[in-house]
C-alpha cells in the first residue's frame, strides 16, 4: 500500500468515526472512544462495496450490503466490549429481536438507511478530496 493510498483511508476512516460519533452524540448524547474505531471500519468497508463490485448493482443492494457489514461489525464489537470486556457500552435487550443483546432488528434497518448516507458520502470524498 502506497503512502497516498494510506493517506486516504486514514481520511476516509477519521471521517467515519467522526460520523458514527456524532450520529451517537446527537441520538444518545453520549458515547464511547470504540463507537470511533467501529465507525472508521464500517465507514471504509461500506466505500470499498464499489471497488469490489460493478458499477450497476442496484443501490438498494449496496446498502443492504451496507447494513449486513454494520451489522456484524456491531456484533463482533458488543461481544468483545460488552461481553468479553464488560464495558457496557450498549445494551439492546430490550429491544424486539436482538440477538445476545448485541444487534436488534430495529438498529439494522437504521443501518440500512445509514448504509446509503455512507455510500454517497464516501463517493462524494473520493471524488472532491481524492479526485477519483
Amino acid at each position: 500500500m502506497t503512502i497516498d493510498k494510506l493517506y486516504k483511508y486514514l481520511i476516509l476512516y477519521s471521517f467515519g468515526g467522526l460520523c458514527y460519533i456524532g450520529i451517537e452524540l446527537l441520538a444518545r448524547h453520549y458515547s464511547h472512544w470504540t463507537m470511533f474505531v467501529l465507525g472508521g471500519i464500517c465507514f471504509v468497508l461500506i466505500g470499498a462495496i464499489n471497488e469490489h463490485i460493478p458499477w450497476n448493482m442496484p443501490l438498494t443492494t449496496q446498502m443492504l450490503i451496507g447494513c449486513i457489514i454494520i451489522t456484524v461489525l456491531e456484533f463482533v464489537t458488543g461481544i468483545v466490549v460488552n461481553v468479553v470486556l464488560g464495558w457496557g457500552v450498549w445494551d439492546y435487550s430490550n429491544e424486539v429481536w436482538n440477538v445476545c443483546g448485541q444487534i436488534c432488528l430495529k438498529y439494522s434497518v437504521y443501518w440500512y438507511f445509514l448504509s446509503f448516507v455512507a455510500i454517497f458520502l464516501d463517493d462524494f470524498l473520493r471524488w472532491a478530496v481524492f479526485d477519483e
